[in-house]
């Protein structure tokens, strides 16, 4: 299948307007979460998420023509707000502040529904996401970027690459601790800091 027909399949037919639509398309969304937490992705037709949500599927095809366009609406649900929490941690006063909130928001992300966290974390390696995960590995390394740009963040001869770096070992750790099935929040965000902090303290050039 051409590129350009895979990605049009992994979209919405439309987007919901009123009021009323926009509650029938949360109540799909949640619907299929729920299920993906209580049952498994093999359990998530489109027919289990219309029945659960109280919908017909006809309702259902008017909003998502698949069941992956589906999936990927959930995907961008719960990644929305990551991102601002994110967003919002970014705004702190000092680099270590911003850099220990993002760590936070990642962990909280995991954690708030750790079932559903781990298996949209499978499907989104499953489903062609190339173009949306880079956008969101964007947005998030703009973030740690400017935090390595306050006036106390450590001497670095490439902030850029640092803050990859930093991303990757926070992404890394965190999705293999859902993997895992950790629920200890404190504890993970713990052995995430340390990392990065010893990363940080041998990129440092002060």
């Amino acid at each position: 299948m051409p590129k350009s027909s895979a990605a049009q399949r992994l979209k919405p037919r439309k987007l919901p307007v009123q009021a009323r639509s926009a509650q029938t398309v949360e109540a799909v969304l949640e619907a299929a979460a729920r299920i993906f937490e209580t049952q498994g992705i093999a359990a998530c037709t489109t027919n289990a998420v219309a029945e659960r949500a109280g919908v017909s599927v006809g309702s259902l095809y008017q909003y998502f023509p698949n069941r992956d366009a589906l999936t990927v609406a959930l995907i961008e649900r719960e990644t929305a707000q990551l991102l601002v929490d994110v967003e919002r941690v970014g705004q702190g006063r000092t680099a270590l502040g911003c850099i220990e909130g993002m760590v936070r928001a990642a962990v909280a992300h995991q954690m708030r529904r750790p079932e559903l966290a781990r298996l949209i974390d499978f499907e989104e390696r499953r489903l062609p996401l190339g173009e949306r995960n880079q956008r969101v590995a964007d947005t998030i390394h703009t973030q740690l970027t400017g935090a390595l740009q306050m006036p106390d963040a450590p001497r670095l001869a490439d902030r850029e690459l640092v803050a990859h770096d930093l991303l990757a070992i926070v992404h890394g750790m965190v999705d293999a601790a859902g993997e895992r099935g950790e629920l200890d929040a404190a504890a993970l965000e713990q052995r995430v800091m340390l990392a990065v902090n010893g990363y940080l303290q041998g990129a440092s050039s002060a």
